[in-house]
């Protein structure tokens, strides 16, 4: 299954309407990674095929888009984007958090568990 790439409009919509609050504020339903990559980037396709079998594997318990930051400038500077795979996992209540670099599949997992709070 492909993973839904977010623009300025739909991350808007789906993530943080950051246009309508100060303070962050997840629209979404469940909870989501944001994976922030770049076409050149080899780590960021590293993670790819991972990310596709983690929405395979949660389904419908977890949201998992992408954000090219070549194209989507202004999203990349607003999490101060500075090295990638960089990704942002989001829980429904709280704040979300960054992880850096190419995870291996089983540090996605526990961070799915511990700051997700999906079992």
């Amino acid at each position: 299954m492909a993973l839904e790439h977010l623009t300025k409009d739909t991350f808007k919509e789906k993530v943080f309407n950051f246009e309508a609050n100060k303070e962050w504020k997840y629209e979404g339903t469940k909870p989501a990674i944001i994976d922030f990559y770049a076409d050149w980037c080899a780590p960021c396709r590293m993670v790819a095929p991972v990310l596709e079998e983690l929405k395979d594997e949660y389904d419908d318990k977890i949201e998992i888009y992408k954000i090219n930051t070549e194209e989507e400038r202004e999203l990349s500077a607003m999490f101060g984007i500075q090295s990638i795979p960089s990704l942002l996992f989001i829980p429904l209540e709280g704040q979300p958090q960054m992880a850096m670099g190419a995870l291996p599949k089983d540090t996605f997992k526990k961070a799915i568990v511990d700051v997700l709070n999906v079992k």
